[in-house]
């Protein structure tokens, strides 16, 4: 499948958390967004760009907040991964329907309904045209699905971290509670740390900044808007290394409220 203009990048990491799934219901898996979800991603599959997903499980289960209320972490966390397998395989079917090969490869072996994640094959059905949909995180309990897609796009020597969420971006405050709230439109990832902002994983942000793979977080309930981040557009939050001599980020004072997920 080859491009069909010249775009800012060839592979992409798009993080979907469970939520994206289940629409406005809040929990479960909500036929009509996954349908519009894959429409959204055929239409930058139709660009040429290659394009791995790690799905996220919270609109079934999540494991921390089991734990929470009393849940052996490790059981619950093996509980949340298997909601993700869930979900990569309901995002699977939609996204057949709109013409596009995938492959669902997850980290808890199960011949019956994935391909277990082996580093090259992946490699290999994204250079095929494939979209790669990447289930069950790291395989390991206390990682979050952020720092296995963080992992992921290391491994898959992807160009941009696409983190989808409800809100625009990184803001100096929740946005939803605070009128007064500021849209950062770059960070760094070092303010990002120090300030504690909560929009990702402090581990998935840490991996990111030693490898230097940039990070855009930006709203996925408006129409295009993953098309128009491949394509180079400015939207959301670029979450990256100034450039030398020059930071990039707003003043810290500005940055300690936490952003919404």
């Amino acid at each position: 499948m080859a491009a069909k203009a010249k775009l800012p990048y060839k592979r992409v990491l798009l993080k979907l958390g469970g939520e994206a799934l289940s629409g406005e219901n809040q929990y479960g898996i909500n036929a009509s967004q996954v349908s519009w979800l894959a429409g959204e991603i055929a239409s930058v599959y139709a660009l040429g760009v290659q394009v791995a997903i790690m799905l996220g499980g919270g609109n079934i289960f999540r494991g921390v907040k089991a734990s929470a209320a009393g849940m052996d972490r490790v059981a619950a966390d093996h509980m949340g991964m298997l909601a993700t397998i869930i979900n990569a395989l309901a995002l699977q079917d939609a996204l057949e329907k709109c013409g596009v090969h995938t492959r669902v490869a997850t980290a808890i072996e199960m011949h019956e309904v994935a391909e277990p994640y082996i580093r090259r094959r992946a490699i290999r059905h994204l250079e095929k045209g494939r979209v790669v949909l990447f289930a069950g995180g790291t395989g390991n309990p206390y990682f979050s699905t952020d720092t296995a897609a963080a992992l992921r796009a290391m491994e898959l020597k992807a160009e941009v971290f696409l983190k989808a969420t409800k809100v625009d971006g990184v803001y100096t405050a929740d946005p939803r509670k605070h009128k007064k709230a500021r849209k950062l439109d770059e960070i760094s990832y070092i303010d990002f740390l120090k300030d504690d902002i909560g929009v990702m994983d402090k581990t998935a942000i840490s991996l990111c900044m030693d490898n230097r793979l940039p990070i855009v977080v930006f709203n996925l309930k408006k129409q295009g808007n993953i098309a128009r981040v491949v394509q180079g557009k400015h939207i959301g939050s670029v979450i990256r290394r100034p450039l030398r001599g020059k930071s990039r980020a707003k003043p810290r004072k500005a940055t300690r409220a936490r952003a919404p997920a």
